[in-house]
């Protein structure tokens, strides 16, 4: 069940967004139910201090949980590429989450602001993650440029719509050699079960757990989820098909005559 992502090397299929928890404790509870290893987190809105146990970064520093920060809130290459370097320079990573996001409305990434990042970032020596589009162009021009792994949307951000286009996921899955993550728009362990056994590597889970009802409760269903999404996936489902096939055989059935 592990998976390796460049450097890194994962025994969770699930990472975890940080942002918008109630509380501390609630986030670090729902770490802990969901076994991830790799958690995101946002350079522009939280404490970089590792050594603070108190503060969100410390605190996974202290778990031994790998960070991935991220350029959530960046619109163009130029403002990512800084907030990348910045975090190098923070938090003694190669490992950038890249986001560029498009418009304020849709929270939909730039594509050709996010080649541009992603290029001049991997020449600089990062390990980049971009969150992108749908689209198996785009993945392949990232994969071609040299990133670690894709991680198209499943649908707009904190939306919890789910998949709303499975058939370009599962096109993504045959074209790029690269992990495949899905980023955005899970709403519920289903949605993540689905999308593994789809054969996406791993997925990246935020407002699905922090706005639940019960966050520790929904971390552990999506653990739970991927699990079982990976293990379908492995075990290669039946083919789907238009007529009924009777699971009993005909060998040895006891024939009935009647007689006149």
């Amino acid at each position: 069940m592990t998976l390796k992502i460049g450097s890194l090397i994962l025994n969770s299929r699930l990472i975890l967004g940080s942002s918008g928890y109630p509380d501390l404790q609630t986030f670090e509870d729902c770490v802990d139910q969901s076994q991830t290893n790799l958690v995101t987190v946002g350079i522009r809105r939280v404490s970089l201090n590792t050594s603070d146990q108190n503060s969100l970064v410390g605190g996974l520093t202290q778990k031994g949980i790998h960070l991935l920060p991220n350029t959530a809130g960046c619109f163009n290459a130029n403002e990512a590429i800084l907030t990348a370097e910045l975090s190098r320079e923070a938090l003694q990573t190669n490992r950038i989450k890249l986001e560029v996001i498009g418009d304020d409305y849709t929270l939909y990434p730039d594509s050709v602001e996010l080649l541009k990042a992603a290029e001049s970032l991997v020449q600089k020596g990062f390990e980049v993650y971009p969150y992108c589009a749908d689209d198996v162009v785009i993945c392949e021009r990232l994969a071609d440029l040299g990133c670690v792994c894709v991680m198209p949307l499943a649908s707009p951000i904190g939306s919890g719509r789910g998949l709303q286009n499975p058939y370009n996921l599962e096109l993504i899955r045959k074209k790029i050699s690269l992990p495949v993550i899905v980023d955005a728009g899970i709403g519920t362990a289903s949605d993540a079960c689905k999308a593994i056994e789809m054969g996406a590597d791993a997925v990246l889970v935020n407002t699905a757990i922090s706005k639940a009802g019960y966050p520790v409760k929904m971390a552990g269903a999506l653990s739970h989820a991927v699990q079982a999404g990976r293990l379908a996936y492995e075990a290669e489902r039946i083919p789907v098909k238009d007529y009924a096939t009777a699971s009993t055989p005909d060998d040895g059935k006891i024939i009935y005559r009647m007689k006149n």
